[in-house]
């Protein structure tokens, strides 16, 4: 297989090193049952606990607040649903036109099946949202609020302290998907009026199948999954001890990466990136550039060309990007978040995003750049 140069971070990253051989001993040595009351089990249970320990130290906050999930998406899942049952005369969810399908899904779930009226703010050309859009937005039927911190497509940043003040000054649950954000910008999910805050563990050099859910101390939580009560009874199922473990071990590694200057290093690089490509492909279009936007994160529109040519041909040349969110599988239709920021149709269609990590570097960056104009040029042909 040809080596890769991995430029499509915000799908997932690569596992750490570090992380892969916790994990591993994890899988060979903590085998027993967390619920388990003899040696074996008390160890799991031990291995669990450090694991929260640990991705609470990344978001500053007591680790009793964090219930582990199967991923972001149930995290988001269980955040939205313990919500709406919590006020079920609260008929009214506001939420963005940009969100990602694990919030949009279960939300369209609710306006389709149990008759919710979902209020899908707008966002203008650089995909900002207007905290006064939302203020308007609140009346004594809202159930929830629920906006993500930081885009997944665009990695455009929105505010979550005026987001969240306005939601707790009239008293409306306020949920963040931060699953983009997490390892990338600091975290306080104590000191941010945020109710619930989700996080996925791949997301930052930690493995797939595994994610957490902060709950603010008063907080309503119902389960998804039900059974014997795991997780202080808030998610049923034998816990996932390897994977909290490396969970646990990549937030560790990405409070250092930040405490050690790493967002800055990643800010230099992607700056290098960004101008590069408008220096070697005049009028490509960066989408979100005038707003603030996560160091990592470049989504650029090339007009009149293919995304998924584009896709192909990188990756005959052995680098790995994206369209858009891997959750639309092999869909290649133009993004909806693009469609929101009301980028035009005729550059739409050629969009890539381009999402680094702590473990890209300046030669893999010059390199991309050497082959993009001759890759952009192919498209447009084909697509003309």
């Amino acid at each position: 297989m040809m080596p890769k140069i991995y430029f499509d971070n915000n799908a997932t990253t690569p596992l750490a090193p570090e992380v892969a051989a916790a994990m591993a001993i994890s899988l060979k040595e903590n085998f027993g049952n967390p619920s388990s009351g003899h040696a074996l089990g008390e160890e799991a249970r031990r291995a669990v606990e450090e694991g929260r320990e640990r991705v609470a130290a990344l978001l500053h906050c007591a680790s009793e607040r964090l219930v582990f999930t199967g991923g972001g998406s149930e995290a988001n899942c269980q955040a939205i649903l313990s919500a709406v049952l919590a006020r079920p005369r609260a008929h009214k969810i506001v939420t963005s036109a940009v969100e990602h399908p694990s919030v949009q899904q279960p939300l369209n779930f609710l306006e389709k099946h149990h008759g919710y009226q979902i209020q899908r703010l707008p966002v203008d050309a650089a995909g900002r949202l207007d905290s006064a859009r939302l203020r308007a937005a609140l009346s004594e039927d809202t159930a929830l609020v629920s906006l993500m911190a930081a885009n997944n497509e665009t990695g455009v940043l929105w505010d979550l302290a005026e987001l969240g003040a306005i939601c707790r000054e009239r008293g409306v649950l306020f949920h963040c998907d931060a699953v983009q954000l997490a390892g990338k910008e600091e975290l306080r999910a104590e000191e941010w009026p945020v109710d619930y805050l989700s996080l996925a563990a791949h997301k930052l050099h930690g493995p797939k199948g595994c994610g957490a859910l902060y709950l603010a101390r008063t907080a309503p939580v119902t389960p998804l999954i039900m059974g014997a009560g795991q997780e202080g009874g808030r998610r049923a199922g034998t816990e996932n001890v390897a994977g909290i473990v490396g969970f646990g071990l990549a937030c560790e590694l990405a409070a250092a990466h930040l405490a050690g200057g790493g967002r800055e290093k990643l800010a230099v690089l992607g700056r290098k990136l960004e101008a590069g490509i408008r220096d070697c492909c005049p009028g490509a279009l960066i989408n979100g550039g005038e707003a603030p936007r996560l160091a990592n994160t470049i989504n650029v529109s090339f007009e009149y060309c293919s995304s998924a040519q584009m896709i192909q041909d990188l990756d005959d040349r052995g680098f790995a990007v994206s369209a858009h969110a891997a959750c639309h599988g092999g869909d290649l239709d133009p993004s909806p978040v693009l469609a929101a920021m009301a980028v035009p149709e005729s550059y739409r269609h050629g969009t890539l995003r381009i999402s680094l990590s702590r473990l890209n570097s300046e030669a893999e960056v010059a390199a991309f750049l050497a082959v993009l104009p001759e890759v952009v040029r192919r498209s447009r042909q084909v697509f003309v």
